[in-house]
């Protein structure tokens, strides 16, 4: 199988990246810079590199690093500096999703590709009836005002849902949403559910970011688990976070 990871020179996709090479899997990157790669990737010979601004590509460009691919892991997010919360792009992730998945529906492939966005547990998956107290609505509410990166978790995950949706013939999704992240040396066990059983404001959960990328890296290459989670947004959390 033929992965292309968004942002795989992240703290989460570094780790997703060599999730899938472990597994056997040919592995495509789209980086601004190749020096940001660990070296085992970069001379990894199921590693192919495409050095380049991802929103800068063309369509033309963008549907030829898709065309072949199985699956399209998303791991962007937002540098967590002032220009990075609040410079350009500040809807890195929706456009780049929405981008992505225009040309995988382009280059029409013969089986549906698969989709994970990685996302964060407080988005909401509003296809569902999840509950939040009144506080976590005033500080949800406040983030959009103040937060570009919270709006742009939310627009990229109503890219899938209500742009591709659920019956497009030519790619279907996931959302992983983990709870604050953390970092460890090795999977642990971690829990798996379709809505927050915590409040990701006031009672957060915690989820290591080695357990994201497995799961993430699950989702991709395991049907089983794919049919189980396609078309929705499954929370994630570590056991320690109990």
């Amino acid at each position: 199988m033929t992965v292309l990871v968004l942002g795989a020179t992240g703290a989460t996709g570094r780790l997703l990246v060599e999730q899938l090479l472990n597994r056997g899997h040919q592995v495509r990157v789209i980086v601004r810079s190749r020096d940001r790669l660990p070296e085992a990737v970069i001379n990894h010979p199921d590693v192919t590199i495409v050095e380049a601004s991802l929103l800068e590509l063309s369509h033309e460009e963008l549907g030829q690093h898709v065309t072949g691919c199985e699956g399209v892991a998303c791991c962007l997010g937002h540098n967590l500096t002032f220009k990075g919360l609040f410079g350009h792009p500040m809807r890195l992730v929706t456009e780049a999703t929405r981008r992505i998945c225009q040309a995988i529906e382009q280059s029409k492939p013969e089986k549906r590709v698969k989709y994970v966005l990685m996302n964060t547990a407080g988005n909401q998956n509003r296809d569902l009836d999840e509950t939040a107290t009144f506080a976590n609505r005033f500080v949800v509410g406040l983030l959009r005002w103040t937060l570009p990166p919270h709006v742009d978790n939310e627009q990229a995950s109503d890219v899938l849902r209500q742009e591709i949706g659920k019956n497009n013939p030519s790619l279907s999704w996931a959302v992983v949403r983990p709870d604050s992240l953390v970092d460890r040396a090795e999977t642990s066990a971690y829990d798996i559910h379709p809505s927050p059983t915590r409040d990701p404001i006031f009672n957060a959960g915690t989820t290591n970011r080695i357990n994201v990328a497995h799961f993430m890296a699950d989702l991709i290459t395991n049907d089983a688990i794919w049919g189980k989670w396609v078309g929705q947004m499954p929370v994630i959390y570590s056991h320690e976070a109990k």
